[in-house]
């Protein structure tokens, strides 16, 4: 642990040597390797989740795995929990230079072998070891901010991470989809597993650096400091252990609705829900299950906006590729177009906020509704084999619009009601990965029961309709104006 008496580090762009005189930015000479390492390693995990999202379809064709379709995305979710967890507590103890290198390597051994499975059970295997290097990187990704940059270029930094999602997101179907077209479905996970291996030398050095000062003691190190360790080591230990547990109840409830005895469905739903939702719990602030006002509302908003979106996207290039026969790189279009009106969205509701900061509960609330409006002509156009595939297109660039409108509103909401900002901000994340696992589980589910025909896609449009329609009632209680609750106790309760 760093402390104001250790001494001077030599890294010049370390913020205990950055002078607030110096014209220093992130790609200034001492920090240009390490920014363009983190934001590129960023960049290639966003473009392999959207250009997967993208060409999934003809990977379930290819292997087999239409029954099983939503672990396509839930598997790497699902793991993603577990791993960032993991790799949180290690940069804690270590400092990030083993994350760094172990994240790396374990998300490039995810593509490599996803890109060689010659079994749909083993492309699954292969997303969950992805995603625990997906959850690697984006800790270190945000860790090595905080750790390795000064105080005044964080905000500077954390807004380049932001958009390092954008051009992936509209580059990663596109390409995906043109991959796929020319040669095969293999070489896109080929592609980008070896991109993260070689961006390593441009990270690794900063983040041993990080973690050599950060190991340092200071002289007034004593039995209070070693008292704090201790604490902040049980609440890594307790809140890893709720992370496996979540995770592998969210798996058993999942793998339960695809049983086909209604005994065994109702048993295993309900007492693999039941942990899950304890789980989930004492992971986030108190009061997230009942949408207590304040930010333990704003994470189950989270929830429904990313259950909603990321769940409907999930099925947009399966509808478009069954029921309306058109190529990957056309289903492609629509995953990008969203995320291209997404981030208009943002930035329309940025304007909102900057002229009416008070009115961010009633941006949420619209958002949710554009959304819906959305998913509603998209689900349409999907589900109804005649109609205008363009559509969904324009149906997912409106939603993307809503998403855009209602994410950024409830975050800033969310992050301004609590104090503790970093738990805050695991919440949310939390609560997007298993919503988006989850959902997408559900809806292969609803695939594999109802087929997929149009009957089986307005099954799963109905379900992620419903979780937008409940976030616009939710949306009321992101506003804090109203009562104040006390956020700080998070689920994490070390001391039941």
């Amino acid at each position: 642990m760093t402390t104001r008496s250790s001494p001077r580090p030599r890294d010049p762009s370390h913020p205990d040597t950055a002078h607030s005189g110096d014209p220093v930015g992130v790609f200034s000479p001492g920090l240009r390797a390490r920014t363009v390492g983190i934001l590129a390693s960023v960049g290639a995990v966003a473009l392999e989740s959207l250009g997967v999202a993208t060409i999934l379809p003809v990977v379930a064709d290819d292997l087999g795995g239409l029954s099983a379709y939503g672990w396509g995305l839930s598997a790497l979710m699902l793991a993603n929990i577990v791993g960032t967890v993991l790799a949180g507590g290690d940069i804690d103890r270590r400092g990030p230079a083993r994350t760094v290198l172990v994240g790396g390597l374990v998300f490039a051994a995810g593509c490599i072998v996803a890109g060689a499975a010659p079994t749909w059970e083993v492309f699954i295997a292969a997303r969950a070891l992805q995603g625990l290097g997906v959850g690697a990187v984006m800790a270190y990704a945000y860790s090595l901010v905080g750790l390795a940059y000064p105080a005044r270029l964080r905000p500077v930094m954390f807004a380049f991470l932001s958009s390092a999602w954008t051009i992936p997101s509209l580059v990663g179907p596109l390409l995906a989809g043109a991959l796929v077209a020319v040669a095969d479905w293999r070489l896109v996970f080929w592609v980008v597993g070896p991109i993260v291996l070689a961006l390593l030398p441009l990270v690794l050095p900063s983040a041993r650096r990080v973690g050599a000062v950060s190991s340092r003691g200071g002289p007034d190190s004593g039995a209070a400091e070693a008292r704090n360790v201790d604490e902040a080591r049980r609440a890594r230990r307790g809140a890893l252990v709720a992370s496996i547990v979540l995770a592998v109840a969210s798996a058993v409830l999942l793998a339960s609705l695809e049983s086909t005895s209604l005994l065994v469905l109702i048993l295993l739903v309900g007492i693999a829900g039941l942990v899950a939702a304890w789980s989930f719990r004492r992971l986030t602030p108190v009061g997230t299950l009942r949408g207590a006002r304040g930010a333990a509302a704003g994470v189950g908003v989270r929830f429904l906006l990313c259950g909603a979106y990321f769940g409907s996207e999930a099925f947009v290039p399966l509808g478009l590729t069954r029921l309306h026969g058109v190529g990957v790189t056309l289903a492609g279009v629509a995953l990008a177009t969203g995320a291209l009106t997404w981030t208009a969205g943002s930035f329309i509701q940025a304007r909102i906020d900057a002229a009416r900061p008070g009115t961010r509960a009633r941006s949420v609330r619209w958002g949710f509704v554009v959304l819906l409006a959305g998913q509603v002509l998209t689900a349409v156009t999907v589900a109804v084999p005649d109609a205008w595939s363009g559509g969904a297109v324009l149906g997912w660039a409106i939603a993307g619009i809503g998403m855009g409108v209602a994410f950024n509103a409830a975050t800033s909401a969310t992050m301004s009601a609590g104090s503790s900002a970093g738990a805050t901000s695991a919440s949310l994340q939390l609560a997007q990965t298993l919503a988006t696992a989850l959902v997408a589980g559900a809806g292969g589910a609803v695939l594999a029961a109802a087929g997929t025909g149009p009957a089986g896609f307005a099954g799963v449009f109905a379900a992620t309709g419903a979780l937008a329609l409940a976030g616009v009632f939710l949306a009321g209680r992101t506003d804090t104006r109203v009562a104040s609750i006390p956020n700080e106790r998070l689920a994490v309760r070390n001391d039941r």
